[in-house]
């Protein structure tokens, strides 16, 4: 999984390690330990950042949500062989009730 921060470029270097810290699972008490600050104050480098405005994108592979990958090989990077979708079947008339399921009932 990757990781992406949109909007880096507004936060200070303090704010951008708490935000990264944070968007990866890290509670405030472990940011606090980490960074070697109080808790009150990455609280604050947090409000900060929100405010000035970032956006947090996850880069995951087709693997990790359950999407195979596409090719003949089982390389990520070959693209294999693509079809052309086939065309679904022409859709089935309704049967009266009053007729005979197959032409030679009577």
């Amino acid at each position: 999984m990757q990781i992406e921060i949109r909007g880096l470029e507004r936060l200070s270097l303090r704010e951008r390690q708490a935000v990264y810290l944070k968007e990866t699972g890290h509670s405030t008490a472990a940011i606090a330990a980490q960074l070697g600050i109080g808790q009150a104050t990455v609280a604050k480098l947090l409000a900060r950042a929100r405010a000035k405005g970032y956006e947090i994108v996850f880069v995951l592979p087709a693997e990790a949500m359950g999407i195979p990958e596409v090719g003949t090989g089982g390389d990520p990077g070959d693209p294999g062989e693509l079809r052309e979708p086939e065309e679904p079947d022409p859709p089935r008339q309704p049967r009266r009730l009053d007729e005979p399921s197959r032409p030679d009932e009577k």
